[in-house]
Formats: structure tokens, sequence, C-alpha cells
């Protein structure tokens, strides 16, 4: 029975891969547009200061990796930076409170990570501008 299943499944993985991306994507994306210009709302401290460590930098970067992720450019190199600006985020701001993600509030810099690593060993997905270009 699950035989049946999976088969019946796997035909989807890989457009069900290029939503995952899309999604990440978008979330890291949001993110630095909060950062950076407040929209679609301004974190707690208000925007990032030009120039500010962390933050500034670390939105620039979620607005230029977001962006290829979303449209699955450069995928695989773009989620490779992204999951190590969420390793740095974790160990630089989070694990001061604690080591632990539900403690100290670091679950979606986790699960970003985790998630940028996963597309870094399978890619965009069917719908990805990586496959376009890949077909060429």
């Amino acid at each position: 029975m699950t035989q049946r299943l999976d088969a019946r499944l796997d035909r989807y993985a890989p457009a069900a891969l290029s939503v995952f991306r899309i999604i990440f994507g978008l979330l890291f994306l949001f993110h630095g547009l909060s950062t950076i210009v407040g929209w679609p709302i301004a974190p707690g401290g208000g925007t990032a200061s030009v120039g500010a460590w962390p933050n500034w930098y670390a939105g620039i970067i979620e607005l230029v990796l977001g962006t290829l992720i979303t449209v699955g450019l450069f995928t695989r190199i773009a989620a490779f930076i992204a999951c190590g600006e969420m390793a740095f985020a974790y160990f630089y701001q989070h694990i001061e409170v604690s080591f632990w993600p539900i403690v100290n509030h670091g679950e979606l810099a986790v699960a970003l990570c985790f998630g940028f690593l996963l597309l870094v060993f399978t890619g965009g997905g069917a719908y990805a501008v990586d496959a376009v270009r890949g077909r060429r």
C-alpha cells in the first residue's frame, strides 16, 4: 500500500520542491524587506540604520538572496549563503540566551538554516529559472 502511495507522490516531488523553495525564499525576502524598509511591518526596534552591524547587512543579504531563491536563480549558491547567514544569526543573536531554540526564540533561524541546507543539495525544483537555464 505504501509503495503505491510513494509511486503516486513521487511524480509530484519536483513541483513540491519548487513550492518549498518559493515559500522559503519569500519568507527570507519579506524578513529582509521588514528589516530594511519596514514593509510590510517594521520589526520591534524599527528598521535598521544604514550600515548598522549586523542588521542592515543581514537585511540586504536577505533581500538579494530571498529574491534569487524565490525565482530559483543560482539557487544552490544562494541557499548556501542563506544557510550560513541563518547559522550566524543563531549563534550571534540567539545562543546568548540559551542553547535551546525554544528558549531563545531561534526556531525560525534554525528552520530556515536547515531548509536552505536542503535546497543546497536538491536545487530549486522543476519550476525554477535554474531548471530553464539547464535545459538550454
